[in-house]
């Protein structure tokens, strides 16, 4: 198993190539991932069963299936529904979709977990309910769930690999064509696995760093519903 220089600087640019797409997959995913998320947070915590009911079914189905399924059926059943799109838009939209649904767990335990006292501040005030939701808890939330956040970034870019099975050429689809093509397994799966790891390992390290900085359970200057 020699490491070859030369096929390391020749394989490097396609492989490099696949990162950026993996890269922009990944956060392209992680926005609407969150987006989505806190909108079933915050309709999940809703008294009314009208919409808590369909959030819940769509996390429950979400979370009890695999990832990889969820991709399949995008991009191969849904064609069978007149709905037919590339494999990066099937991709991005699994992704979002799944990890949207474990984001709203963490953006909810992020909305149970500011002090009831903040809503009631604010409802002596004449606050309305949803005022007091986007102005008053939701900023309170998100921040105490930034650090768990950044722990489901750092998966979402590793569990981008798995949209190589439908044909996007991301970093392992391009490392999965190249091995088969120049037979130099060792080599471009090693490179493969550095270049995961050149990405997400600072990626790991900021989110502990964020932890420490956002100290996980205590509100240093929690917000006064009478500034607001």
């Amino acid at each position: 198993m020699d490491f070859s220089v030369s096929d390391t600087i020749e394989f490097m640019p396609r492989l490099l190539w696949g990162a950026v797409t993996t890269i922009e997959i990944t956060l392209l995913s992680i926005v609407l991932a969150m987006a989505l998320g806190l909108v079933l947070a915050v309709v999940r915590s809703s008294s009314s069963k009208l919409l808590t009911l369909p959030a819940t079914l769509f996390v429950d189905l979400i979370r009890g299936t695999p990832l990889l399924l969820q991709i399949f059926y995008i991009y191969y059943v849904l064609p069978l529904a007149g709905i037919t799109l590339d494999s990066f838009t099937a991709g991005v939209i699994a992704l979002s979709m799944n990890y949207a649904a474990y984001l709203s767990e963490v953006f909810r335990s992020g909305i149970v977990a500011v002090p009831p006292g903040q809503r009631e501040a604010a409802w002596s005030l004449g606050i309305p309910a949803r005022e007091t939701m986007t102005r008053v808890v939701l900023p309170q939330a998100v921040r105490l769930v930034i650090p768990s956040v950044g722990n489901y970034f750092v998966s979402l870019f590793k569990d981008s690999a798995l949209v190589s099975v439908i044909a996007l050429t991301e970093l392992m689809r391009a490392g999965q064509l190249l091995a088969s093509s120049t037979f130099k397994h060792f080599e471009i799966f090693t490179i493969v696995a550095l270049i995961y790891l050149a990405i997400s390992y600072p990626a790991t390290w900021l989110v502990r760093w964020v932890e420490r900085y956002f100290k996980i359970g205590k509100l240093k200057d929690p917000i006064d519903p009478v500034r607001l």
